[in-house]
């Protein structure tokens, strides 16, 4: 498989996890867009958010209960941060493997468009 998330999630290209368990991984993102830019990815596929089913919501849950944790891990849980996922081509999925961005470590802009 092609995809540079499962390279990263299967330990072909090295990375420096800020969080990692069995089911997910979670890497400083190498262009941020705010100064803490941290991508959370389940390790097993999963295209998008429209591939999100009964056999795999599971990770999608365990993914978000980690989302505090690396949130208090890097300092941005009390002042705050935002969650972000994009879907297809007009949501600006750069790449075809489920994504969660957290973004943080300044005042985000209240727009997104």
């Amino acid at each position: 498989m092609s995809c540079i998330f499962c390279k990263i999630s299967n330990k072909e290209i090295p990375s420096e996890p800020v969080f990692e368990n069995d089911n997910i991984i979670a890497i400083n993102d190498l262009n941020p867009q705010a100064p803490v830019h941290i991508l959370v990815m389940p390790k097993k596929h999963i295209s998008s958010m429209n591939d999100i089913n009964a056999e795999n919501s599971h990770i999608i849950s365990e993914i978000f209960e980690s989302i505090k944790l690396i949130a208090e891990k890097v300092g941005i849980k009390e002042s705050g941060y935002r969650v972000l996922c994009n879907c297809g081509e007009d949501g600006c999925q750069s790449v075809l493997h489920l994504h969660f961005h957290i973004l943080g470590g300044k005042k985000l802009s209240e727009t997104l468009s």
